[in-house]
């Protein structure tokens, strides 16, 4: 028996070098690029897994196991930065990994998350280090006057996106590229849009838009969503969104809206005032965009979350209450 167990952990041992220089040759081997050099962002807060897929998405053929456990085994594993990478042929997983852990960025980034309203935005370009700030302490009203933005209130017109630039770039410049941006989008959207749709410009679209990035949970909702604030526009119903009303609290929002809240009349309380809020409420991704112009085909006037993230849609009063009793009061 003893010598038996003795060759089994001398078995095992052999296994583990084994398995141990095979995955230091994996290592120091060069991975294949689908282009010589790639460019491959980084995005900021990203996990290990979430940068080893973000490396394949780019143009970098890498297992993402192998990747995630080399950089785990180095202790590199929370020392990865973001920003644009460019990668040359010849490149190995060890070098990648340590170009990451060092930050030998070719660009920095900035994400602008969907959803977002526009002072977070500017609370992230301002606190960005690698950025020349030009815009930081000008009002919204300046800085849309510097950009030439025609509207008066920021809100939305700004793309929600992974913005790449240079060290000491102005900040002023990447305004200017998310503004172009969302002008594209939402022309496109608006070119693409469907019939008979109750919008007077392209400008409502963004207002329900915004409503719709607020209100998702689940993101393929969203042309449900859509339908019902568009159904209560067509009947001349309130749209009755608590995201509006939030928004029109601005800094007296305390993480809870009561009832007084949503009886308090304000240019964003949906509850108070027919039709669409003055200006949208946050910044919307593109697939808001689309389900605006594109919503889903149905009557639904009425949606309840579930509690799974989803909701439960209703084209009448009664069957909305009962919804209401089984998901949100348990009855």
């Amino acid at each position: 028996m003893r010598r038996f167990l003795t060759r089994l952990m001398l078995f095992v041992l052999l296994l583990a070098m084994l398995a141990g220089g095979l995955f230091t040759y994996w290592a120091q081997r060069p991975v294949t690029l689908r282009t010589s050099p790639v460019e491959v962002i980084i995005k900021p807060g990203s996990s290990v897994p979430s940068v080893a897929r973000q490396l394949e998405r780019g143009g970098v053929a890498m297992p993402e196991l192998l990747f995630v456990l080399l950089a785990r085994v180095s202790g590199n594993g929370a020392n990865l930065k973001a920003g644009g990478y460019e990668l040359e042929q010849g490149a190995t997983p060890w070098s990648i990994l340590g170009k990451l852990a060092r930050g030998e960025v070719t660009h920095h980034v900035v994400t602008v998350i969907e959803g977002w309203e526009f002072r977070r935005m500017r609370a992230a370009i301002d606190a960005h280090p690698a950025l020349r700030h030009e815009t930081r302490g000008m009002s919204d009203a300046a800085l849309l006057e510097r950009l030439g933005i025609q509207e008066r209130h920021p809100e939305g017109l700004f793309f929600p996106d992974t913005y790449l630039f240079a060290r000491g770039s102005s900040d002023l410049d990447l305004y200017r590229r998310a503004h172009d941006a969302m002008r594209k989008r939402l022309d496109d959207a608006w070119a693409a849009r469907a019939p008979n749709l109750p919008y007077k410009n392209p400008y409502e679209v963004l207002i329900i838009a915004s409503i719709v990035e607020k209100e998702t949970g689940q993101a393929s909702e969203r042309p449900m969503i859509a339908s019902v604030f568009i159904n209560r526009l067509r009947k001349g119903m309130l749209l009755q969104t608590d995201p509006t009303v939030i928004y029109g609290m601005g800094e007296r929002f305390d993480g809870n809206i009561r009832k007084r809240d949503l009886q308090t009349d304000t240019p964003y309380n949906t509850y108070t005032r027919v039709g669409l809020p003055p200006t949208p409420i946050a910044l919307p991704g593109a697939a808001s965009l689309m389900a605006a112009v594109a919503p889903a085909p149905s009557d639904a006037l009425y949606f309840v979350a579930r509690g799974d993230g989803t909701s439960h849609f209703s084209a009448t009063l009664p069957e909305h209450n009962r919804a209401v009793n089984q998901y949100q009061r348990g009855k």
